[in-house]
C-alpha cells in the first residue's frame, strides 16, 4: 500500500573551466552553437551582460573554457568584438537603435540624400533628439531588414 519515495539522483556537479585564451572566431562559433540550441522563444541576448561583455558561463561548455580575454557583443546586431573595439558594439547599438526609433516615427530611413551607400544620417538622427552623441565613424544601412554597419558596401 505504501511504496517507497525513490531518491532523486544526485545534482551533476557544475563542471569547472580553466582560463585560457581562446581566439575571437572560437568564441563566435561557440555563441553560434549556443544560439542554435536555445529554447524557441528565448532571445540570444540572455548570453549578452549589461556591459556588452558576453556571458562566459554560457558558452564555456562549448569552449571547453573561459576565455581571458574580454569580448563585447552587439544587442542590437549580435556581432562580437574585442576590447579594442568595445566602442564600436555601444556605437552599434545606439545607432541602430536610434535608427529603429526614426523609422517607427518617420517611416522614412534617415540615410543622407543622394547617398548611393545609403550612410546613416546623424543630423536627421539628431534631429529628433535620438542619439545620444554622434559616433566617430560612419555606419551605413543594410538591406538585411534595415539594420546598421560600419563596413561600406562593396561598388557594384
Amino acid at each position: 500500500m505504501w511504496k517507497k519515495k525513490k531518491s532523486k539522483p544526485a545534482p551533476k556537479p557544475t563542471e569547472v573551466y580553466e582560463q585560457r585564451s581562446i581566439p575571437i572566431h572560437e568564441v563566435r562559433k561557440a555563441v553560434n552553437v549556443y544560439a542554435s540550441q536555445l529554447p524557441k522563444g528565448v532571445e540570444l541576448s540572455v548570453i549578452i551582460k549589461e556591459d556588452l561583455t558576453i556571458d562566459y558561463d554560457l558558452i564555456a561548455p562549448y569552449l571547453k573554457g573561459i576565455p581571458v580575454e574580454t569580448y563585447y557583443m552587439s544587442r542590437e546586431t549580435y556581432e562580437i568584438f574585442p576590447e579594442e573595439e568595445k566602442q564600436l558594439a555601444l556605437d552599434l547599438d545606439h545607432v541602430q537603435r536610434a535608427v529603429d526609433q526614426y523609422m517607427k516615427a518617420t517611416k522614412e530611413l534617415p540615410i543622407i540624400e543622394n547617398d548611393p551607400y545609403k550612410r546613416v544620417s546623424y543630423y536627421k538622427l539628431e534631429t529628433l533628439k535620438l542619439l545620444p552623441y554622434r559616433p566617430d565613424r560612419d555606419f551605413y544601412i543594410t538591406d538585411e531588414e534595415f539594420l546598421i554597419t560600419y563596413q561600406p558596401p562593396s561598388k557594384k
